[in-house]
């Protein structure tokens, strides 16, 4: 597998419309190549209709569409894969039997090692540089000793917000990178209030 660019979205890429969404897209996608981006807003209480949107959106831009935890929404939306949580291992077989691309949050070897076994497509490892609220970050010699031990593709995510980050996590042997703020920060006011 190539590596590759995974975007996440977030509350600041929420919008009062479907219509607006759609937009907010737009501007990111002919921004950014993208090859998966995962639809993630805890808190939109009308998640599904503009789940629909994004899939659709991505779509339209060659994007793999990936659904957070929701198997069955990506499902019934078409989507191409599913993105579950560090507590939804059991889960994995599942989506795959559905044939979802599926791809879990990791925050250790060992959970590398557990989505390995229930044959995950991919795993995020996070945080690797420091990020608002994770913790405290991995960094590069751990995510190079770790992906090197792991027959899963693991991608990097936490704190990855600039080109340099993203050539040095290819580096260390990444096989992609995920992030929220790389791909907003030239529009950050325009999406986020805060």
């Amino acid at each position: 597998m190539p590596f590759f660019a995974y975007l996440i979205t977030d509350g600041c890429y929420g919008a009062a419309t479907p219509g607006a969404f759609a937009k907010r897209l737009e501007t990111l996608f002919e921004a950014h190549s993208v090859d998966y981006a995962l639809y993630r807003d805890k808190a939109n209480p009308d998640y599904a209709r503009f789940a629909a949107v994004f899939v659709d959106a991505c779509r339209a831009h060659g994007v793999k569409a990936i659904i957070h935890r929701d198997t069955a929404l990506a499902l019934l939306l078409g989507a191409d894969g599913v993105h579950l949580t560090s507590t939804q291992f059991e889960a994995i077989k599942g989506a795959k039997a559905e044939g979802l691309f599926t791809v879990i949050s990791a925050h250790s070897p060992v959970e590398l090692a557990h989505a390995a076994a229930e044959g995950a497509d991919a795993a995020t490892y996070s945080p690797i540089f420091e990020s608002p609220g994770k913790g405290e970050p991995k960094g590069l010699d751990d995510l190079n000793e770790t992906a090197g031990k792991i027959d899963l593709p693991v991608i990097a995510l936490g704190g990855i917000v600039s080109p340099d980050q993203i050539s040095a996590v290819r580096a260390a042997g990444a096989a992609g990178f995920a992030s929220i703020r790389y791909f907003i920060n030239s529009a950050k006011e325009s999406f986020c209030s805060k």
